[in-house]
């Protein structure tokens, strides 16, 4: 059969048509695409600065449709569905992503961290654990550790929330000494509870070497000592404490008081309590000072001067109570301390309060000065509501 020469010639301007017709419509499909896929992308985050997340997530869903492969869009969908609560469809978008084998490195790693916040706030915590730790040696690697701490504080596993506190700490991120000596105190508690006390006074040993200015092993070690009977050394523990922790003594200022007395050394343990009181006065020390001094006059006489330098109710309650059992009237320094306590704590009480911001006030307001609501204020007083 012969070639016919002529159809050749017919037959390539025809192809060339066709061609051209093919490419032309392709590139005009890809104009509208690339032309459909921003609108719908900035009519989302115009939506979502507008705070209407519903359309906005409409909106992101379809220019995910437009472009599947744009990893941003899917990044900004599945932190939308997150920050509305559907935690589920942020799940499958992250996840989606994931599967991706054209993903670079980079965006797979931000595509796990998402996924490990996601199952963190569906409170899957086994699952978030093991997202975070996929993290590890990634950018992302600090953000895990943190959070992969906060988890272990929530579920209560202190021992791995030591190991990472450790690894944080090494890695530079900043001083977490503290947070590890309460992390061995609270492995303390746990080993008491179970009778262990071996267990229990290592973890103490170790959260005084973490932290050895911290004041909370020093009050669990002296109240292991006290029940132990060993109220010289508890005596001896907390007399460290109060001169390292002046302020955390106050928690064991009555305990104290109680030791110094079963290992007879009142006189110095007043002498102590007596000293701290005239440099940061509390109602504790004073309690503490009346287990070792029962002298109901000098009693009555630290009180009134404790009243007029720190008119609390606390203190007004204690004088009443002092007069009260003792059927006693209150002198007049006495009184005018009790009125002065009284006033003072009666102020923050005699406000307006806004009921639609919490805005408070001396004065009544017809519209609010914090958030500009009309007739938000109920015609009470805090104290008569």
């Amino acid at each position: 059969m012969d070639f016919d020469l002529q159809w050749l010639l017919l037959g390539l301007p025809v192809a060339f048509a066709l061609g051209w017709l093919a490419s032309r419509f392709d590139v005009r499909q890809w104009k509208r695409e690339e032309r459909d896929s921003p609108r719908a992308y900035f009519k989302g985050l115009n939506l979502l600065l507008n705070e209407q997340q519903d359309k906005a997530i409409d909106a992101f869903i379809e220019a995910v449709q437009h472009d599947p492969d744009t990893s941003d869009l899917h990044f900004a969908l599945g932190n939308l569905f997150r920050r509305r609560g559907e935690y589920e469809r942020a799940v499958r978008v992250h996840q989606h992503l994931l599967g991706r084998a054209d993903l670079p490195r980079a965006e797979r790693d931000r595509a796990q961290h998402a996924l490990a916040q996601d199952f963190l706030k569906a409170g899957l915590l086994d699952r978030a654990e093991e997202a975070f730790r996929a993290l590890e040696g990634t950018a992302y690697d600090t953000e895990a550790r943190l959070a992969l701490l906060g988890l272990y504080e929530r579920s209560r596993d202190w021992r791995a929330a030591v190991d990472v506190a450790q690894r944080l700490e090494r890695s530079g991120t900043g001083s977490f000494a503290s947070r590890i000596a309460h992390y061995w105190c609270e492995i303390a508690l746990e080993s008491d509870l179970r009778n262990h006390d071996a267990d229990a006074q290592d973890a103490l040993a170790r959260a005084r070497t973490a932290a050895p200015q911290a004041a909370r092993a020093v009050v669990l070690s002296g109240q292991r000592l006290a029940r132990q009977g060993r109220h010289r050394e508890v005596f001896e523990l907390w007399g460290e404490l109060l001169a390292m922790q002046p302020m955390a003594f106050n928690l064991v200022a009555g305990e104290f008081a109680r030791a110094a007395l079963a290992c007879g050394e009142q006189t110095r343990a007043l002498q102590q309590l007596l000293g701290l009181h005239r440099r940061a006065p509390t109602m504790d020390l004073l309690h503490a000072v009346a287990i070792l001094d029962t002298d109901a006059g000098a009693q009555r006489g630290r009180l009134l001067s404790y009243l007029s330098s720190q008119p609390t109710l606390s203190a007004a309650h204690e004088l009443v109570q002092r007069h009260a059992s003792n059927s006693e009237p209150l002198n007049a320094s006495e009184a005018e301390g009790l009125q002065v306590a009284i006033g003072r704590a009666a102020k923050p009480l005699q406000r307006y309060r806004c009921a639609a911001c919490g805005f408070e006030a001396q004065q009544y307001f017809w519209q609010c000065p914090g958030c500009l609501g009309w007739d938000t204020y109920p015609p009470q007083r805090l104290e008569d509501q």
